[in-house]
């Protein structure tokens, strides 16, 4: 098919109407003219295939498929290899099954621990969440089948997700809010993007030329289509001309008659239209001409891959004592209703009609252990029931171990409301209290989509976060609780000891139609690590049933010049007694020298390494530039300052085991430029412009030492005289020059130093 000469044939109203959805899931077909309806569906962690009559939130049936865990959990894994293989496998099932597009993944970024669609997001670092995301995409797109990655952007609450304006300064929505998206793009090349609900400084997304153009398609490349979110559409013209190029589900016609009219009345070109056809029926070529008619969903084996998934992406938070694994010969009273009907998916359009749902007591069944069993709470209250209770500590007291499972009941997370507390509900924390209080041999295992507070963790000996760990929950749980598997998951988020400790407590959902970011870019362990915040658990947290030591830290350069990357390589070794996998962070430490506020460190490196006892390995990260640089207002672009950077190896973000550096020296700010009002020490601080302004200064009997005036200087007049001199503006200079510097004089000189610092920026 030559697309552009099938558009060249349609009508008006046939290219209008390609730009909205047939129904819930379909694109529209022109059929006189060849062109065939594709069908999208939900979702990230499993397919959530419905018929046309089918509701975006689920309320009506989809296919049985194959749960796999949720994108907190995978998050979890630090695996992009193992992301990829879910993604070849999520393909699969969609060409098996006729589906196009799959809506996700969803990369958004976790601003504070209430948001009730945490569960569908990755993390609170956008570059985990980029990595983990173009795996995604990659293993999809791998077999010709298009993602929909989402919701492009800001998208960090459900409160009034529809009407909120994200208020946003320009750094912090480059380097935190938009970084994962510009990851995914530039990487894995999605099909197509699905704008958010939301608008961004007062302007909603679905209509943002700057935001759907000029960023997406202009800076970072992207040649697919823009689809809204089901109901994201504000001003369908305004949305098109932005490029906003499909909306979903459609408007009945209502807005293809506007389209129309726009086109007609000359409010609208009919090139623009014209475009947003051509991206779509693209995309839809590329899944009809590659569909795979010999493609089998085969739910048995991918149940099987959502297992082993599962094991990968739980986190061992706590270990005591050794308490696990446990030994078959044991006797185990698992507590807890949860242990039966497990919390295993969130709630919401990415809700999966599961094939086979398998709790920890039906494992531990299968694999032949003997466990005791008592509910402890009822599913359907939050109030602790006394009954439950006393019967549970009584097995409890009965055994040599009780393990408890706990978590999030489905009304506590989900997509449509924010949460308003961290809690969990009463009656499960009264389990584990009680349970605790007769056998001190306690393990608690969680089911949540997202960060809980645990009053009774000290007097637990282990806990193992389970997240939601999709329909094999309970056989990875067994595997990981009895040794079968050894834990490898860390934590892709921080938990907070308390909700009033995380960064954007305060301004958390906002006020009515606006919320402001205040916190900027100290979100997650920005904040936690940069104030010295005490946390519960760090992100990057996770423990294992062996031990690994590193050492050998090399950095392969000194210095940070020009577009070479920095290769940071150490060695890991396995001094356990158990097979394992760990895996090793790298952080940047923000630089000593003056610059922009940084957070202290941010993760930008991890490689997972699976080592045998006694085993050691080297693992390598490359940093390339943008890994030390930050995001430049007044440059409009990304720049490094000049300083001394740390190069952190952990096993969390506040378990540092190794420590290099590399120097940035002084640079001309790419695009900063000299006013009369720029500070001399502003001035003398840059190598290039102080010496314009030594040279002049000398010419007028004047002299100028390089520096701040910031050091170490003691008291008295001398440090108050050299402060006031460095924190003066350059139009001071006409009073310390006695009326040898004139305004004429001034203004030479200031473009003098502009023309020395754009010459120099051209030779770097």
């Amino acid at each position: 098919m030559n697309i552009k000469n099938v558009i060249a044939r349609m009508t008006l109203e046939e290219k209008a109407s390609l730009c909205s959805g047939l129904d819930f899931w379909h694109l529209k077909p022109v059929e006189r003219l060849g062109v065939e309806s594709i069908m999208v569906s939900d979702g990230p962690h499993g397919l959530r295939k419905q018929d046309q009559k089918g509701d975006h939130l689920g309320i009506n049936d989809s296919i049985e498929a194959v749960c796999f865990p949720a994108a907190c959990g995978l998050a979890s894994s630090f695996d992009p290899e193992l992301l990829r293989k879910m993604g070849v496998a999520l393909g699969n099932e969609c060409q098996a099954e006729d589906v196009g597009v799959l809506l996700g993944p969803g990369i958004n970024i976790k601003r504070s621990p209430l948001c009730g669609r945490n569960f569908e997001y990755y993390s609170e670092d956008p570059y985990l969440a980029g990595q983990l995301g173009a795996a995604f995409t990659e293993g999809v797109q791998g077999r010709h089948v298009g993602v929909s990655v989402k919701h492009f952007a800001a998208n960090n609450q459900e409160e009034r997700r529809m009407s909120v304006s994200a208020e946003i300064d320009e750094r912090t929505l480059r380097e935190i809010y938009l970084a994962a998206f510009e990851q995914v793009v530039r990487q894995a090349k999605p099909w197509t993007v699905m704008c958010s609900y939301n608008r961004i400084n007062g302007e909603y997304v679905s209509q943002s030329p700057r935001l759907l153009t000029e960023i997406l398609r202009k800076e970072w490349g992207f040649d697919g289509y823009v689809v809204t979110d089901w109901g994201a559409c504000d001003d369908r013209v305004a949305g098109l001309a932005a490029g906003q190029d499909l909306e979903m589900p459609g408007s009945g016609g209502v807005n293809d008659a506007e389209i129309v009219q726009a086109v007609r009345d000359g409010r609208l070109k009919e090139s623009v239209l014209d475009t947003a056809v051509e991206r779509i029926l693209r995309v839809s070529r590329r899944f009809l001409e590659n569909r795979d008619t010999h493609a089998v969903f085969d739910r048995d084996r991918d149940h099987a891959l959502a297992r082993d998934i599962a094991r990968q992406s739980m986190v061992l938070l706590k270990n005591e004592k050794k308490l696990l694994p446990l030994d078959s010969q044991q006797k185990v009273a698992f507590l807890g209703a949860f242990a039966k009907t497990p919390r295993y998916q969130g709630s919401g359009s990415s809700h999966i009609n599961a094939h086979r749902v398998v709790g920890a007591l039906e494992a531990a069944g299968q694999q032949g252990l003997s466990i005791s069993y008592a509910p402890g709470y009822r599913l359907d209250s939050d109030a602790p029931d006394e009954a439950l209770i006393t019967e549970a500590a009584e097995a409890a007291k009965g055994a040599d171990v009780a393990v408890v499972f706990a978590g999030l009941p489905e009304s506590y997370e989900s997509e449509g409301y924010d949460r308003v507390h961290m809690r969990m509900p009463e009656s499960h924390n009264a389990l584990i209290e009680a349970v605790a209080a007769v056998q001190p041999h306690c393990v608690v295992v969680l089911q949540n989509g997202s960060p809980v507070e645990m009053p009774w963790i000290d007097k637990t000996e282990a806990v193992l976060e389970s997240y939601l760990g999709g329909e094999a929950v309970g056989e990875a749980q067994v595997d990981l609780l009895y040794g079968s598997a050894n834990p490898c998951g860390k934590l892709a988020e921080t938990f907070p000891l308390r909700l009033q400790d995380s960064p954007s407590y305060l301004n958390f959902p906002g006020e009515g139609d606006r919320v402001e970011y205040r916190e900027g870019v100290f979100v997650g362990y920005r904040w936690y690590d940069s104030v010295d915040r005490e946390v519960l658990f760090p992100f990057g947290h996770g423990l294992s049933y062996t031990s690994f030591e590193y050492s050998d830290l090399h950095v392969d350069r000194k210095e940070i010049s020009g577009d070479e990357p920095v290769t940071v390589t150490l060695k890991v070794k396995n001094t356990g007694k158990r097979s394992g996998r760990e895996t090793v962070q790298i952080y940047v430490q923000r630089p000593d020298g003056k610059g922009p506020v940084r957070p202290d460190k941010e993760l930008r490196g991890f490689a997972k390494v699976f080592l045998a006892p006694g085993e050691e390995k080297e693992i390598s990260a490359s940093l390339t530039k943008r890994a030390f640089a930050c995001y430049s207002t007044e440059a409009a672009d990304w720049v490094v300052p000049a300083g001394e950077y740390g190069i952190l190896a952990g096993a969390s973000s506040r378990d540092i085991r190794l420590a290099g550096k590399v120097v940035r020296t002084d640079q001309p700010a790419a695009g900063w430029r000299v006013t009369r009002n720029t500070t001399l020490g502003d001035i003398l601080s840059n190598l290039v412009s102080a010496a314009v302004l030594q040279k002049a200064a000398q010419q007028a009997g004047m002299a100028f030492s390089p520096g701040s005036g910031d050091e170490e200087l003691g008291g008295g007049a001398d440090a108050m005289a050299r402060h006031m001199f460095f924190h003066s503006p350059l139009r001071a200079v006409r009073s310390f020059a006695g009326g040898d510097i004139t305004n004429a004089v001034l203004r030479q000189l200031v473009d003098a130093i502009n023309e020395a610092l754009a010459a120099a920026e051209k030779a770097e």
